[in-house]
C-alpha cells in the first residue's frame, strides 16, 4: 500500500512528465530509423519513470546470466551515441525535477528518485526493470 501511495504522489511530483519526455524521446528515435534500438531503452524506462516505486533497474546481464548485443561493445558505442542524442536532455530534465523536490521535505525522497533516473538517463541500453523482492 505505501508503495501505492508513493507511486501516485510520484506522478504528481514529476513522474508524469518525465515519462512523458522518456516516451517522446522514444518516438522521435523511431521516427529516425537509427535511432530504433534506443527505442526500446526509451519505452521501458518511461515507464518504470512514471511507476518507479517497487521496481529497480538493473543490468540485462545480471538478470538473465548472459551476454547480448546491448551489454557488450556494442552497447557501449550505443550509449554513447544516446548520450550525445537524448541521454543529456533527460538527465537535465530529471535534475531540474530533482531540485525542485528537493525545495519541500516531503519531495526528498522523490528527488532521490529523480537523482537515480538522472543517472539511468546518461546511459540506458543495456539496462532492464525488475521488480524488487
Amino acid at each position: 500500500m505505501i508503495r501505492f501511495l508513493l507511486n501516485v504522489l510520484w506522478l504528481v511530483l514529476g513522474g508524469l512528465w518525465m515519462a512523458i519526455g522518456w516516451w517522446l524521446s522514444g518516438v522521435i528515435m523511431i521516427l529516425t530509423i537509427i535511432g530504433i534500438p534506443w527505442a526500446r531503452s526509451c519505452f521501458v524506462i518511461g515507464t518504470f519513470s512514471l511507476w518507479p516505486f517497487g521496481r529497480v533497474v538493473m543490468d540485462r546481464q545480471d538478470v538473465t546470466g548472459r551476454e547480448d548485443i546491448g551489454t557488450g561493445a556494442l552497447g557501449l558505442v550505443g550509449n554513447v551515441i544516446w548520450f550525445v542524442l537524448c541521454g543529456i536532455w533527460l538527465a537535465i530534465g530529471h535534475l531540474l525535477a530533482a531540485f525542485a523536490n528537493f525545495v519541500t521535505i516531503i519531495g526528498i525522497p522523490f528527488g532521490w528518485q529523480h537523482l537515480k533516473l538522472a543517472v539511468i538517463s546518461l546511459a540506458p541500453i543495456g539496462r532492464t526493470v525488475v521488480v524488487r523482492d
